[in-house]
């Protein structure tokens, strides 16, 4: 059974930094793309950054470029996003996703964890 459980959400003040992960189980990580997507309270799903398999290409939202910073191991299954200087309209549902190339369209994705909540206030 594919699994991707997100984990290190939560408060944060505006311009502090926040680590969160995505531990990967039941299917060959090192082969397929990944991505985080988020959803602010009300409204729709937002593509926030993706790497390929290998590690080697990164890609990020133009709104998160130079502040946020993807990575994964493919030996322990996991993939990070580190958040830096972190903006109030930032907060919402940050869920992994993968694929099998990189991709920026959620259609693309064909399977997501469930979410861990960030809530960027003062």
């Amino acid at each position: 059974e594919v699994q991707l459980v997100e984990s290190g959400g939560g408060l944060v003040q505006p311009g502090g930094s926040l680590q969160l992960s995505c531990a990967a189980s039941g299917f060959t990580f090192p082969v397929y793309a990944m991505s985080w997507v988020r959803q602010a309270p009300g409204k729709g799903l937002e593509w926030v950054s993706s790497i390929n398999s290998g590690g080697a290409t990164l890609t990020y939202a133009d709104s998160v470029q130079g502040r946020f910073t993807i990575s994964r191991n493919n030996v322990k299954n996991t993939l990070d996003l580190k958040r830096n200087s972190m903006r109030p309209e930032e907060t919402g549902l940050y869920y992994c996703a993968k694929s099998s190339e990189v991709a920026s369209e959620c259609g693309d994705y064909d399977y997501w964890g469930r979410g861990t909540q960030v809530t960027v206030s003062a």
